[in-house]
């Protein structure tokens, strides 16, 4: 996945400096010769580390990334190295290690249920939704591909997605007709239509969904839909969404699930980065 831009990782730093950084300016630290390390505390899959060591970059400063995105970091290990002056280091430090602690907490919640599902021998994608903070989808990005999942939706724009709230506005009978006529207006795209009981999913699979996301339904659900789907030869790709999670990813890969639609590495805990800053050994 492209790494996140120079313009996006500036609005950073403004939000977080936007007159300079005033503890720094009086304390006259100014161009003193610093140093800076970025470590892992605990095992963590690492993500938008490369983004940690462009924002230095964009404050004078050299930096090293040591441990790339999508791998996985020890207890105790050196991310990235930076050194420069110690204005530019103070400015970087705090948002590229937030950034670091936030995306690296996706990716290795991500990285623990693909492990879990690969493991028992499961080929399913795990999809990410776009249930995450506002202004934050690029960061959020970063950390689900870090951790070998994929994003369900990057945004409205991109996909089709007819939810119960869309049909709300449509009448009934006008229903089946408006998925047709859907299909007929944006053929290069798929039909993902969301549904919340079985009866349900089986009309619209008739009318020709081609992936239903099934809304909070159980292992068991999931499994009785698709020998229902079976019987009468249709074969939607079933997407189970709404609290999947790496306590039921298996029971979901098992009852037959395509690819498991998830929120969950977006609240999991950030990892824990421990940094090391101060002027270079000879200046001390």
């Amino acid at each position: 996945m492209e790494r996140i831009d120079d313009d996006e990782l500036r609005r950073w730093l403004r939000e977080d400096a936007p007159h300079g950084d005033l503890t720094t300016r009086t304390l006259r630290l100014g161009s003193q010769p610093g140093r800076l390390q970025f470590q892992a505390r605990g095992a963590m899959c690492v993500a938008v580390i490369e983004e940690a060591a462009r924002l230095f970059e964009l404050c004078g400063c050299e930096a090293v990334v040591v441990v790339p995105s999508g791998s996985d970091a020890a207890p105790g290990e050196t991310l990235l190295k930076a050194e420069g002056p110690a204005d530019g280091l103070l400015l970087a430090w705090k948002v590229a290690q937030t950034a670091v602690e936030a995306a690296s907490g996706i990716a290795s919640e991500a990285a623990r249920i693909v492990a879990l599902l690969r493991t028992a021998g499961f080929s399913q994608p795990l999809a990410c939704t776009r249930k995450n903070w506002p202004g934050g989808r690029a960061l959020a990005a970063r950390g689900v591909w870090a951790g070998g999942a994929v994003m369900h939706r990057l945004g409205l724009s991109e996909t089709l997605l007819v939810f119960p709230e869309h049909r709300a506005f449509l009448a009934p009978a006008d229903v089946m007709a408006s998925m047709t006529a859907l299909r007929a207006a944006q053929p290069e795209k798929k039909l993902v239509v969301e549904v919340g009981s079985e009866d349900e999913a089986m009309g619209f699979a008739r009318a020709g969904a081609e992936v239903l996301q099934l809304e909070r339904f159980s292992p068991a659900a999931l499994a009785a839909l698709r020998r229902r789907l079976d019987a009468e030869g249709l074969r939607p790709l079933l997407a189970p969404a709404g609290g999947v999670t790496a306590a039921n990813a298996l029971d979901y890969a098992t009852a037959g699930a395509d690819f498991l639609v998830s929120s969950a590495p977006y609240f999991a805990p950030p990892a824990d980065v421990k940094v090391f800053i101060g002027p270079p050994p000879s200046e001390r």
